[in-house]
């Protein structure tokens, strides 16, 4: 009888090691409905990124390509409209002062209605801009430029900060990506100035004009981050204040690097083509060189901030980039002619130009701790950097007029290139533009830029 009770106990105590347990299934399955969560998390994130890098790169687009249109058919403005040296230069001038006012601002509007909607007023400023400055009317061109400047300036110091909240990890990939975006479009702005000009039916106000159209793309396209962006929160007074950067010495060799770098940028795109015309090529040739210049620096702008995001210093680089520069312009300053060695001497302008621009977008990020103190430190170089670079167009235009050349202009630019040099090299040390960002917590950090 015992027997035969154990041999029942046995088969019992098999069938319940053998039936499953219900709390453990309870478990996996949540674990696995738990890491399902997380996956479709993952996914949309993933997407939600890869659309705001779309609208990204079609922001950038936008970026330069309205105000590079212009020096191709500067010359044509100011027969049209009678303005002297100094007066073209203004139309590069106060787009550069539209930028230099608008990027202090730029953080606090930020802050009040997010960066979402900040950028896509910004896109809508440069549509209405360029549809005002495309009217017959010499006071209408030189609003359209002034309401141009302030919605580039937004996009200006805003994207850096986008790509520091969102891109963190990535920050040298991304600001290649849209320093590339930058820059191909303006090349190929400053290239299709002069077919569109000669275009039946548009002149060189519809050369200007038409950059409305690709304006008003990126804002249909950068919709989707105004709907689901989210307003930022006003982060603690301490933290706030930690971020500000004017008191460094470092945030200010970051602002005059930008600013002299910024001088070279916008002198080529208001006066290499009429140096090149001057010195015998076609309008249309001159053009195309000035596109040329701005493409053939794209590897660098691409490559230039994915190295300089992978050393804590960043002085090799930059006195590679220095050096093109200095090259390229003393190439142009003893060879008065346009030939072969003219290309060359604008090849290296382009590529240097091209790298020392994106090496100034990533020291937003790679100077900063947060995305708040990248925001500030954005704002206040493009503050000082543009109202310094918004002596360039019209200076070298007053130069040119006085001297009745174009070797003291080229003189300048040797000058501006050697400051260019010794700012930039103090902004590649390996350092942060504030001490006191160290004690900004990663919970107010994620608050601020959320």
């Amino acid at each position: 009888m015992k027997n035969k009770t154990n041999q029942h106990n046995d088969r019992a105590g098999g069938l319940q090691e053998k039936r499953p347990d219900a709390r453990a299934e309870f478990e996996r399955e949540l674990a696995l409905e738990q890491a399902q969560e997380r996956e479709r998390a993952e996914k949309a994130k993933r997407g939600r990124l890869i659309w705001l890098a779309v609208g990204i790169v079609l922001i950038a687009a936008n970026l330069r390509g309205a105000l590079t249109a212009v020096g191709p058919v500067v010359g044509r403005i100011k027969d049209d409209l009678s303005l002297s040296g100094a007066g073209a230069g203004m139309l590069t001038t106060l787009g550069l002062l539209a930028f230099a006012v608008i990027s202090p601002v730029a953080p606090k509007l930020s802050r009040r209605f997010g960066a979402e909607n900040t950028l896509l007023a910004g896109m809508a400023l440069i549509t209405v801009g360029d549809i005002v400055r495309a009217a017959p009317n010499a006071a209408l061109l030189f609003a359209g430029t002034v309401l141009i400047g302030v919605g580039i300036g937004l996009g200006n110091v805003l994207v850096p900060a986008l790509i520091k909240r969102d891109f963190a990890s990535r920050a040298g990939l991304m600001t290649g990506i849209y320093s590339v975006a930058l820059t191909l479009v303006a090349g190929i702005a400053s290239g299709v100035s002069i077919p569109i000009a000669d275009a039946p039916g548009f002149g060189w106000r519809g050369a200007l004009g038409v950059w409305g159209l690709a304006s008003a793309l990126a804002m249909v396209a950068w919709l989707p981050q105004v709907s689901r962006g989210r307003r930022e929160r006003v982060v603690r007074s301490s933290a706030l204040a930690s971020a500000r950067p004017w008191r460094s010495p470092l945030a200010w060799q970051v602002s005059l690097f930008m600013g002299f770098q910024s001088i070279i940028f916008y002198v080529n795109v208001t006066w290499l083509p009429e140096l090149l015309q001057d010195r015998g090529m076609s309008p249309g040739t001159a053009g195309w060189m000035l596109s040329l210049m701005q493409i053939v620096g794209l590897p660098a702008n691409f490559l230039a901030p994915v190295l300089a995001a992978r050393r804590p210093s960043q002085r090799g680089i930059m006195a590679v980039v220095m050096a093109m520069l200095l090259v390229g312009y003393a190439g142009l300053l003893f060879d008065s002619g346009a030939g072969p060695l003219t290309v060359a001497w604008v090849l290296l302008i382009g590529v240097g130009a091209g790298a020392s621009f994106s090496l100034c977008l990533v020291f937003f990020s790679l100077r900063a701790r947060t995305a708040t103190e990248a925001t500030e430190l954005s704002g206040m170089a493009q503050f000082v950097g543009y109202l310094v670079a918004a002596i360039g167009p019209a200076f070298i235009g007053f130069v040119h007029d006085s001297s009745g050349g174009w070797q003291t202009p080229l003189v300048v630019m040797v000058v501006v290139v050697a400051l260019a040099a010794l700012f930039g090299l103090g902004s590649s040390r390996a350092a942060f533009v504030s001490s006191a960002s160290e004690r900004v917590s990663p919970d107010s950090t994620g608050a601020d830029t959320k």
